[in-house]
């Protein structure tokens, strides 16, 4: 029996086309929850972005950054995982040799990045947020930082990890840039640490997603759901493919597994 069920939003809940959540989601998010259902956001968005995305939609609890924050429907504190300091440290150095990448921190409700080029403002036009203020990098000292965003293509990834942030790992959705978190932290881990708030058993969960980053999730949860508009890999990894976002792919999935 279902009992929770984790939604990731870009391209899952929200539309890449239209940028919004589509009726048959609204709906079908509406009838679960009577039915006594917990819903639970599961998102890399940074908490602030999380709430311009879904809106006044009623959630019991949220996964924001890869699992790096994890908080109820009234933001009580349920796990964070925070990016060393010695990492942040290495970062600062090697952004120092390397200023045209742009890094993106994310710490506490607030955001800043390190500077703005054309992969920035291509992502952000993607999913119509706005860029964040412009902070020199050593702003980052002496932050709680959960998340970190790295403007740069996966062929760069072991040049980044191996020597510098030796203590994080990328969630990748979009190959212009990365989301960086600490080693450990994923969307399943989140799932862990939210059922266990609520004493919910992992068989009894369910979680829908469409990217690179849903893809812990979606192996380990009770039922993983891959958007038809995943990529072939999110697809794999899931124990079933639903239509796109843009073809009710929620409604039709909960309506399939009798959840509805």
């Amino acid at each position: 029996m279902v009992k929770a069920i984790f939604f990731d939003i870009d391209g899952t809940l929200v539309s890449f086309h239209t940028h919004t959540i589509p009726e048959s989601t609204r709906q079908a998010l509406a009838a679960v929850r009577e039915k006594g259902i917990k819903v639970f956001i599961a998102t890399g968005r940074p908490k602030v972005l999380m709430q311009k995305a879904v809106g006044n939609l009623p959630f019991d609890g949220y996964i924001t950054l890869n699992g790096a924050y994890c908080f109820t429907s009234d933001h009580k504190d349920i796990y964070k995982g925070s990016i060393p300091e010695d990492d942040i440290e290495r970062l600062i150095l090697f952004n120092k040799q390397h200023p045209e990448l742009p890094f993106v921190f994310v710490h506490d409700d607030t955001w800043f990045i390190t500077g703005v080029n054309e992969a920035v403002q291509e992502v952000a036009d993607l999913i119509k947020i706005d860029i964040p203020p412009v902070q020199p990098i050593e702003y980052a000292r002496g932050k709680e930082i959960l998340q970190i965003m790295g403007y740069f293509k996966a062929d760069d990834d072991n040049k980044v990890f191996s020597g510098i942030l030796k203590h994080c790992e990328p969630m990748r959705w979009y190959p212009l840039f990365a989301d960086i978190i600490a080693r450990g932290n994923s969307k399943s881990h989140g799932i862990d640490k939210v059922i266990a708030y609520y004493g919910i058993d992992l068989k009894d969960t369910m979680a829908f997603g469409d990217g690179g980053n849903d893809i812990p999730m979606l192996r380990h949860a009770g039922t993983g759901i891959a958007m038809g508009n995943a990529a072939p890999e999110v697809q794999a990894a899931a124990n079933y493919v639903t239509t796109s976002v843009d073809e009710d792919g929620i409604l039709n999935a909960l309506k399939h597994f009798g959840v509805l």
